[in-house]
C-alpha cells in the first residue's frame, strides 16, 4: 500500500483554494501566520540596558550594555570606570545568566511548525483528494498536530520564564546593585534607560495563541479521522431497520 507521501509525489498536483473557506485548512493557515510571527519576534532581538555612574569628583557617564538573541548574557561585557584617584581606566563587567535553552526551544518549535503547516497547506490545497481517500492521511496530520500542541505549550511556558528572568537580569536597577563601584558611598550610581522588550512580549503572546489554535484544530482534523466516523455511525444504522 503506498504512503500518503508517496501518493503526493506520485499525483497530480491541483490548486484548489476552496478548502480555506473550510476550518481545518482555514486554521492550518492562522497556525502557519501564527508560527512565522512566533519565531521572528524572538529570534535576531537585540537590546541595551545603561546605568549611570558618577565617581567621586568627576562627570556623570552612561553605561551601556548590548545583549541578544539567543540570551547568553554572561558573554555580554560592559566597561565601567574604576572610580579610583589618578586612574581613568576601566573594569569589564558581565551582563548574568544564561537564557539560551528556553529561547532556542521556542524559536525551534516554531520554525517545525512553519514547516509543518506549509506542507501540510500544500496537501489541503493541492492534494485533497489524496488526503481524503484514506484515514491514514488524517490519523498521522492528528498526531502530528497533537504532539506539536503540547510542544507550544512547553516552549511557550518555558520562554514565559525564561523571558522573566531575562527582564531581570538586563533591569538597570539590578545592574547597579551587582557593580562594585555602585557600592562606594562616595560614588553615584543610578539606573539607565530599560531595555524595549515589547518585540519580546509578542513572542509570548503569539506562543500561547499558538497553542489554543493548535490545540483548536485538534478537534477539526479528529472529525476527519476514523475514530470520529465510527463513534456517529449513520442514522439508519442507529435506528435499526424497520419492519417489511
Amino acid at each position: 500500500m503506498q504512503s500518503v507521501a508517496q501518493k503526493v509525489m506520485s499525483g497530480r498536483f491541483t490548486l484548489d483554494f476552496g478548502p480555506l473557506k473550510e476550518p481545518l485548512a482555514f486554521i492550518r493557515l492562522l497556525e502557519w501566520v501564527f508560527s512565522i510571527f512566533a519565531f521572528a519576534t524572538t529570534g535576531g532581538y537585540s537590546g541595551t540596558t545603561s546605568i549611570n555612574v558618577q565617581c567621586d569628583g568627576s562627570t556623570n557617564e552612561e553605561i551601556k550594555a548590548h545583549f541578544n538573541y539567543p540570551f547568553r548574557l554572561m558573554q555580554h561585557p560592559y566597561n565601567v570606570p574604576v572610580c579610583k584617584i589618578n586612574q581613568t581606566g576601566t573594569t569589564a563587567h558581565f551582563l548574568t545568566g544564561d537564557y539560551t535553552s528556553s529561547a532556542q526551544f521556542y524559536v525551534c518549535i516554531g520554525v517545525l511548525a512553519f514547516l509543518y503547516t506549509t506542507a501540510t497547506l500544500v496537501l489541503y490545497l493541492g492534494y485533497q483528494h489524496i488526503y481524503r481517500e484514506s484515514s491514514r492521511g488524517p490519523t498521522v496530520d492528528l498526531l502530528l498536530t497533537a504532539a506539536l500542541t503540547f510542544l507550544w505549550l512547553a516552549s511557550s511556558s518555558a520562554w514565559a520564564k525564561g523571558l522573566t528572568d531575562v527582564k531581570w537580569a538586563t533591569s538597570p536597577a539590578n545592574i547597579v546593585t551587582l557593580v562594585e563601584v555602585c557600592k562606594v558611598k562616595t560614588n553615584l550610581c543610578t539606573p539607565g534607560a530599560v531595555p524595549h522588550m515589547g518585540r519580546l512580549n509578542a513572542s509570548v503572546i503569539f506562543g500561547f495563541l499558538n497553542l489554543i489554535v493548535w490545540g483548536g484544530n485538534c478537534w477539526f482534523i479528529y472529525k476527519e479521522t476514523p475514530f470520529h466516523k465510527s463513534a456517529n455511525p449513520p442514522a439508519e444504522v442507529q435506528e435499526g431497520v424497520g419492519p417489511s
